[in-house]
């Protein structure tokens, strides 16, 4: 039966939207921040998308002169910071939503005194990131005339989360970025204090809508309408804002900091459009759903798509299909045979990305998970790690759905403002239904990562005795994708397994576990972080595959996170053990199982960093003998262009 919630009624009219169908061009808004002519915008976009496509055509990289940015790591020369606690912190939780910025739980944690270098080093060489400031939640990703484009949350003005506007690349695979002005800013009473998340719908017509979530002058979280000034733009360099926003306004029993972060819209089986919305109601995680025709007027259907109790509130909320019998991705209003839908959520109380897989009833506008034991919030999560705030889009340029994430850091706001930047975001992976269990999605990176790849060694049938390590002399280790089987025999250890319930230190040792990578390590080992598989029992017998990543000893600093995270992984009879490790300075995304369980991690060495970083193979079970087989590759560092073109 579905969730009806009387107490939910239809939108305020405290903040009225006008029935205004979308005609072919919008009506810009009477304070449109930057007015330009149109001509000139596709002039500057055309000669600005054939200086790329002779950059591309030559396959080199841009000479000096071009003024591209190529991420490198030339430190300045070594100063010192006096062990100063500074810890400013955003003011997001007073506004409504949840706290961005990491907080140790110490108070008496002291300052490390980094250095230029050491800070300057953490910069990734292969993952997007702006040139400067801060970045959380990806926005309205999309594919558009050759390019795929992301917009995210961006500070413009900070290392340090707040005046939150709609920062915007284009990319022509996903990999190599250019930076463009920014997409929106907060300059409209409905969006006064943040442009925050969004998503895009493309229309059949080829229309784009772009819906978002403004925090009004008083606080009220609403959602707006965009689209793009010029749809023959490649770029979509500008946005107008619907002269009748809000569109969508906190129904009557919803908490006005309680309402956000709109999805892409589906079609259903009536013809109109649904869009969902994120809430609570009490300590209830609950899914809104409305209903449109138009895209500018909305009504609320009367009961919520989903409900699970005590998960807190839910944002950054994410609904797609996925097939249970291809791997191509799916548009996400396609339904029917051989379909799962993936109802994903973003836990406001622990920060955490939770999914579960489900069916959908159209006509009935509910979502029943296919395990409650599962459900959202209370089973999977997306990645097990530093992740948060996910959103999908359907690439129909090759047929697929791809992922991305927002990784925030892990030390002290202090030394984000000392390094100038904050954030990043995960490789964009493809996402896929696991034929094989039934009972997961699988993530991995998108194909066209591998292009960076460069030199490689492989090491085949590496054996390693209980409590053993090997080095895998590959030089300088910090910029890695990194490919590894492990072989081991179960079957003489089901008698001798520990019980577990959970991923501890590397350091414990039990029968069974933990085997598998050292990665940022220095070559005394002072500093290292494991990546690893802990094979044990439940309470009830049952054998348990873990897959986690401990950070305890991954630097010698005490002023950042040192958490241990991981979560259960299948291993299914007849499976090696597997990862996938990529390593990018100070982050590391870890895919166990071909995507099975994943977790991405911020790391900030003080020794094992630039030529010092090194990488292991490792066996520190007590009873269990090892054979692995690794491949590495070295990977090259990602262009990111910035604009206009004059800075080229």
């Amino acid at each position: 039966m579905p969730n009806t919630l009387p107490d939910i009624e239809e939108n305020d009219p405290l903040l009225p939207a006008s029935y205004t169908p979308l005609g072919d061009q919008p009506t810009p808004p009477p304070n449109r921040r930057r007015p330009s002519n149109s001509f000139a915008v596709i002039i500057a976009s055309c000669l600005f998308l054939a200086s790329l496509i002779v950059l591309i055509i030559n396959g080199q990289p841009p000479s000096q002169s071009s003024r591209a940015t190529t991420y490198t790591h030339n430190h300045t020369p070594f100063t010192s910071k006096s062990p100063v606690i500074v810890r400013p912190v955003s003011n997001a939780a007073e506004l409504g939503v949840s706290e961005k910025s990491f907080r140790l739980n110490s108070d008496d944690i002291v300052n490390y005194p980094w250095t230029n270098a050491m800070l300057s080093w953490q910069r990734t060489a292969y993952h997007f990131q702006p040139e400067k400031n801060w970045m959380n939640d990806p926005n309205g990703p999309l594919y558009h005339m050759g390019w795929y484009h992301l917009f995210y949350q961006y500070n413009p003005d900070s290392a340090i989360w707040g005046n939150i506007t709609w920062g915007h690349a284009v990319s022509s695979d996903l990999i190599h970025w250019l930076h463009l002005p920014l997409a929106m800013v907060p300059n409209s009473w409905f969006d006064w204090n943040g442009v925050w998340t969004g998503s895009a719908t493309l229309l059949p017509d080829g229309k784009i809508v772009m819906l978002y979530t403004g925090n009004t002058n008083n606080y009220v979280q609403v959602q707006n309408l965009a689209y793009p000034a010029n749809l023959s733009d490649p770029l979509l360099l500008h946005w107008e804002k619907y002269q009748n926003n809000p569109v969508m306004t906190p129904p009557k029993g919803i908490a006005p900091k309680d309402f956000r972060d709109p999805t892409t819209a589906w079609l259903g089986p009536d013809g109109l459009w649904r869009v969902m919305i994120g809430s609570k109601i009490d300590k209830t995680g609950i899914a809104l759903v409305y209903k449109t025709s138009n895209f500018s007027t909305y009504e609320l259907v009367n009961h919520v798509l989903h409900a699970v109790p005590t998960t807190g509130m839910w944002e950054c909320v994410d609904f797609f299909p996925v097939s249970t019998t291809s791997d191509n991705g799916l548009d996400t209003s396609v339904n029917g045979a051989s379909i799962k839908h993936v109802l994903k959520a973003s836990l406001d109380n622990n920060m955490h990305d939770y999914y579960a897989l489900g069916t959908y009833d159209p006509v009935k506008d509910v979502w029943i998970p296919d395990d409650p034991e599962l459900d959202v919030g209370i089973g999977l999560k997306v990645d097990y790690g530093k992740y948060y705030a996910s959103k999908t889009f359907y690439d129909q340029n090759k047929g697929r759905r791809i992922l991305w994430g927002w990784v925030g850091e892990t030390d002290t706001g202090g030394n984000d403002l000392q390094k100038g930047w904050a954030s990043v975001q995960t490789i964009p992976r493809v996402v896929t239904f696991d034929k094989k269990t039934g009972t997961n999605i699988l993530q991995w990176p998108v194909e066209e990562l591998e292009s960076l790849r460069s030199s490689s060694k492989q090491f085949d049938d590496v054996f390693l005795k209980p409590g053993s390590m090997v080095k895998l002399d590959v030089g300088s280790a910090a910029q890695l994708d990194i490919s590894a089987e492990f072989e081991v025999d179960m079957k003489a250890l089901n008698a001798t397994l520990d019980e577990i319930n959970n991923c501890s230190v590397a350091a414990d040792r039990g029968a069974a576990g933990p085997f598998g990578l050292l990665v940022l390590t220095d070559e005394s080992l002072s500093e290292l972080t494991p990546v690893y598989f802990y094979v044990g029992k439940a309470a009830d017998g049952t054998l348990k595959h873990w897959f986690c990543t401990d950070k305890s000893r991954s630097t010698k600093a005490n002023d950042v996170d040192k958490q241990v995270y991981g979560g259960l992984v299948p291993v299914l009879e007849g499976e090696k053990f597997s990862m996938r490790v990529l390593v990018d300075h100070s982050i590391v995304e870890a895919f166990g199982q071909g995507g099975r369980t994943c977790i991405t991690s911020r790391i900030y060495p003080a020794k094992a960093i630039d030529g010092a970083a090194r990488v292991f193979l490792f066996n520190n079970a007590t009873d269990l003998n090892i054979t692995a087989s690794i491949k590495i590759w070295h990977m090259a560092s990602v262009n990111l262009h910035p604009f206009p073109l004059d800075q080229m």
